[in-house]
């Protein structure tokens, strides 16, 4: 199986974990935040990140993105140093290869850190 080397997504601010991620879950997977992303939304669970891409001009076709933490090898943050910072981006390095994230300027990148740092260090 072969990626793209940069698959990019954008986080355009936090919004209520979606009622309909249900069937989505594994036993003993808890969803933990979720953002809004341009078509749809990202979840973070105690397992993976999920992201959803609503496609078409119904948005009846969805395509959903799984990355377990598990394949995350490295990850790298980078803002301006202030809390809300209109060009900060996430970059994780993967066995599918290199994902970068953009982030809102309501994003609390430290937010994103911690759980990506918890789920690839304490899972």
């Amino acid at each position: 199986m072969e990626t793209a080397a940069i698959t990019a997504w954008t986080f355009v601010s936090e919004c209520p974990i979606p009622g309909d991620i249900g069937p989505l879950l594994v036993q003993g997977e808890q969803p933990w935040a979720a953002y809004k992303t341009f078509r749809d939304s990202a979840i973070f669970t105690n397992k993976r990140l999920i992201v959803r891409d609503a496609q078409g001009l119904t948005g009846k076709k969805v395509e959903i993105y799984s990355l377990p933490y598990s394949s995350i090898t490295m990850w790298s943050s980078e803002n301006a140093g202030r809390m809300l910072d209109f060009n900060a981006e996430m970059e994780l390095w993967t066995r599918a290869g290199h994902i970068k994230v953009k982030l809102g300027k309501g994003v609390d990148i430290r937010k994103i850190d911690h759980l990506i740092s918890s789920a690839v260090l304490l899972g």
